[in-house]
């Protein structure tokens, strides 16, 4: 096949067949067709798109380059969940946990940082001896003996998109919605879910900022998912401000911690148990969100929830013991706080900026060879809207070293926006502000 041809029919606006999706994947998953070729084809499909049926026969022919888990066996449903990336994202720690706890098994396969965004591989490792490299084999008996295992994509999954998705980072594509959808669906489908819940995020530091664009991912997907017979649930929720107070890899490994216990702030437990809700509805496990909600709130009353993290954690090779103590994650050797420069009205907290800050200060890469230090990162205690004095202190900056302090405040200086007046300040957008299924788009009610 002359890949060529491919790329040339795709820039001018024309289509590939099944067929053509199948092999180019094959081969390029095999490495037969080199990167700068298909460097060359995501390119194309940015500027000009994939239709419906394309980003189908795409998606259909990434999840047959390689091999899936075989779940049929488990006696209960069978549900992942999916962010398109943010910011102090750690909901996939602790929903992971919690839902399986609930009696759903959830297969929470994960990627690394993409962007200025976190990836909740990396938030793992942080964990002492935590492996995420796990083979389909120990997956499929993780989910038989606590019905959660938390992996990596393996080389065994959609090879050609895990060749694909580090490829998309480094030439600047991807917002693609063709892409993302196929990208993300291509690994979901592989784990023979029976549902999948999307945590698709809207405003600045999302990959897709606009609502339009952020409903349309999710319809896409979702109709992808029927196509399969996977129903597919997507909340659209805010990325205009990190979500929790901890930003990086150890810290936010803390707060899941701390929101398996209970005491996880406001904001991350909204949006844990919005989407797990329906986590538990799509695997059989409650009657309806309200009873779902009840659930999840007795798993972590009881400690059941963190329990089990710690079990999966001591499964997969880590250290249990931090569950009972954080203060066994790594460390930052350097500390500081960072203060409000002068009396305002906090107007903006840019996640965009803070992520960029947490891979300059190397906790995040620039390069798929870089070396992530798991300590590093901020908790940013300041919230849209809040009213602070000259002084305050607004965040901790967690580095390696001096250098690493000035790059944190250089970072902090441009994320944290300060107004005269309240009402100098933009409203920060709804938590939550839609849930999209197979029926169709309705507004979040009440922030359930």
């Amino acid at each position: 096949m002359e890949v060529r041809t491919l790329i040339e029919r795709k820039r001018n606006g024309g289509r590939l067949s099944a067929g053509e999706w199948r092999v180019l994947m094959n081969q390029y998953a095999a490495g037969e067709v080199p990167d700068y070729q298909m460097a060359a084809l995501a390119m194309a499909i940015f500027f000009v798109g994939l239709d419906r049926d394309e980003i189908g026969q795409l998606t259909n022919a990434m999840l047959e380059s390689g091999a899936r888990l075989h779940l049929d066996h488990l006696a209960v449903g069978r549900v992942d969940k999916h962010s398109t990336g943010g910011v102090g994202d750690k909901v996939s720690l602790v929903l992971a946990p919690l839902v399986a706890a609930c009696g759903v098994a959830v297969p929470m396969m994960s990627g690394r940082g993409l962007g200025h965004t976190g990836g909740t591989l990396d938030k793992l490792e942080a964990i002492p001896g935590f492996r995420t490299g796990i083979s389909i084999q120990e997956a499929e008996a993780l989910l038989v003996r606590h019905q959660c295992a938390m992996l990596g994509q393996t080389s065994e999954i959609a090879p050609a998109d895990r060749k694909l998705y580090a490829l998309r980072d480094a030439t600047a594509t991807v917002e693609s919605i063709p892409l993302i959808a196929a990208s993300i669906m291509s690994k979901k489908l592989a784990e023979g879910l029976t549902g999948l819940v999307l945590d698709v995020k809207r405003g600045s530091g999302a990959f897709l900022p606009e609502l339009d664009r952020g409903l349309e991912l999710a319809k896409t997907m979702i109709a992808l998912g029927a196509d399969h017979g996977c129903p597919v649930v997507a909340l659209l929720t805010a990325m205009d401000r990190p979500l929790g107070r901890a930003c990086g890899n150890a810290v936010e490994v803390e707060e899941a911690i701390m929101a398996l216990r209970g005491t996880g702030p406001a904001d991350l437990m909204a949006v844990t148990y919005a989407l797990g809700a329906d986590m538990l509805v799509l695997g059989g496990a409650a009657r309806d969100r309200d009873d779902a909600r009840t659930r999840m709130e007795e798993a972590i009353a009881s400690g059941r929830a963190a329990r089990l993290f710690q079990a999966i954690i001591e499964a997969q090779g880590g250290n249990p013991a931090v569950v009972d103590d954080p203060g066994l994650l790594p460390q930052a050797p350097a500390r500081a706080l960072y203060r409000a420069p002068r009396s305002g009205t906090i107007a903006q907290v840019e996640p965009r900026a803070v992520g960029r800050g947490i891979t300059a200060l190397g906790g995040g890469r620039t390069r798929v060879e870089d070396t992530v230090h798991p300590a590093v990162g901020f908790v940013i205690t300041a919230r849209p809207g809040d009213i602070v004095r000259e002084g305050d202190p607004l965040a901790t900056i967690l580095a390696q070293d001096q250098n690493g302090l000035d790059a944190g405040r250089a970072a902090l200086d441009l994320a944290i926006r300060l107004a005269d007046d309240v009402d100098d300040a933009d409203p920060p957008l709804p938590l939550i502000s839609h849930r999209v299924t197979g029926a169709g788009v309705e507004c979040w009610d009440d922030g359930r």
